[in-house]
């Protein structure tokens, strides 16, 4: 019978390499997870409620999972994913469970299939591959661990050994999650990071009440400019009450800014006024905020992060029955050269300032990112992320990047992930890529077998938590 987790996964070959990787690996597969990006829900830790059933937990809340299947003909309805309208959906998680094992085959071959088989192998006892055949007693043995206190979300933060990780909010938040979180005191180490698409993006649905709401929050009129930044930097200092180390920007480009004051004022009247706002002032504007929010970062010391290149809710049917964040974000071609050089003229050079840069875009790795990462000594290149996070994409990462921009000048890796059961594989999974990677350069004679553990030790931990603060 097929081991779910082999010893040996995505080690190299060739026997004599994989030897030097499995040393590599001995030496940084147990070291703690610093998890400085993510999307998990601070609910599960505040409340510490078991969760609800094992669809709940692997299907409805993961894109990976549900936009493959959707991409085969199956409802997001029948996958319990819920709908904006309040509309009828799959809420029977056996019944989801059943449909999800009956198409596990669409995920051979993908990081997704790596991630599940680790968590089935390592959280449940499971070996066999899961299918029609075996889903109720998959379903079942889930169930019932899921049943007990130590599957319980505080539990598996403990038995995923991470030392600290950052959820993700938009400035709209009140953070009574982490505020709970904190009261409770437990001992968990977990962040909140800023988010402020909602409220910089004037294509975000709901922009000018956002803003009021902002206002509201903060006692600025942030429909004036001068308040409108000044509410900003009240809601990061309250982020950073509670633990944020960074901000985060999603945005469809590369895009930044630097206008003179007169102009970003006039900038700001247009995209808050009652007539429609351009493509091209949306544009405008949030790469001119990017440029501000490089300019609080120097002065508060949250790490910038900029995750552009993805064409948000591509499928509109799907985006007005479901809302953001259901499987339909494409990435697009993302020029960095010329985008990025307005803010790096102005704080590239800034040492106290750590600018991190994702992107969807890998024919930029050697030809414009190493370069960029390879120079400026603000700018750290982030791990190849989202629809890269995969064996593939992080050897395509190493290779086209380490020759400009070397290890440290990159973060290491993170996570990335709203799948709570997935960190410790995805963690996982860069590390034996990692280590294969530095066991072909020891066996090439390019780097000692020494200094590649120190570099492995650094890629699966220390980097992280040296550029994010944490």
């Amino acid at each position: 019978m097929r081991m779910l987790n082999h010893p040996d996964r995505l080690l190299p070959a060739d026997p004599n390499v994989r030897a030097v990787a499995r040393r590599l690996l001995a030496e940084v597969e147990h070291l703690p997870i610093v998890s400085p990006h993510g999307h998990t829900d601070p609910r599960w830790y505040a409340e510490n409620a078991a969760f609800p059933d094992p669809a709940r937990l692997f299907v409805v809340p993961d894109h990976y999972v549900f936009r493959m299947l959707y991409s085969q003909g199956v409802p997001l309805e029948a996958l319990g994913v819920p709908r904006r309208d309040g509309g009828a959906t799959e809420q029977d998680g056996r019944a989801i469970w059943r449909l999800f094992a009956a198409h596990y085959h669409l995920f051979r071959g993908t990081p997704t299939r790596l991630w599940l088989d680790h968590a089935f192998a390592t959280l449940f006892g499971l070996e066999e591959r899961l299918g029609p055949d075996n889903a109720d007693r998959h379903y079942d043995i889930i169930a019932e661990h899921l049943a007990r206190d130590d599957y319980r979300p505080r539990a598996l933060f403990e038995r995923f050994n991470i030392e600290v990780i950052a959820t993700t909010e938009s400035p709209l938040d009140e953070l009574k999650w982490h505020a709970m979180i904190r009261e409770s005191g437990w001992g968990g180490r977990v962040v909140t990071a800023y988010r402020p698409d909602p409220v910089v993006d004037p294509a975000f649905e709901g922009f000018r009440d956002n803003l009021a709401k902002l206002g509201d929050m903060t006692g600025e009129d942030t429909f004036s400019y001068q308040g409108y930044l000044e509410a900003h930097r009240k809601r990061r200092a309250f982020f950073k009450s509670f633990g944020a180390t960074s901000s985060d920007h999603g945005h469809p480009t590369a895009a930044t800014f630097d206008l003179d004051p007169v102009e970003a004022e006039a900038l700001f009247r247009r995209v808050t006024g009652n007539a429609p706002v351009s493509a091209e002032d949306a544009e405008l504007f949030r790469g001119q905020m990017l440029t501000e929010m490089a300019a609080m970062s120097l002065d508060d010391g949250l790490v910038l992060q900029i995750h552009p290149g993805a064409l948000r809710n591509h499928n509109g049917a799907v985006f007005a029955r479901h809302g953001r964040d259901m499987g339909a974000d494409v990435p697009t071609a993302t020029d960095y050269v010329h985008a990025l050089r307005p803010l790096l003229e102005r704080f590239g050079n800034e040492t106290d300032l750590t600018v991190v840069l994702f992107t969807l875009d890998e024919t930029a790795y050697a030809r414009e990112l190493a370069p960029l990462a390879g120079h400026y000594p603000a700018l750290r290149l982030g791990p190849a992320w989202w629809f890269h996070d995969s064996p593939e994409g992080m050897k395509r990462f190493r290779e086209m990047t380490t020759e400009t921009a070397g290890f440290y000048n990159t973060v290491g890796f993170n996570d990335d992930t709203r799948a709570f059961p997935s960190i410790p594989a995805r963690h996982n999974v860069a590390r034996r890529i990692d280590c294969g990677f530095l066991a072909n350069l020891v066996c090439e004679h390019r780097l000692d077998e020494d200094e590649a553990a120190e570099v492995a030790r650094d890629l699966a931990y220390g980097l992280a938590k040296r550029a994010y603060k944490l």
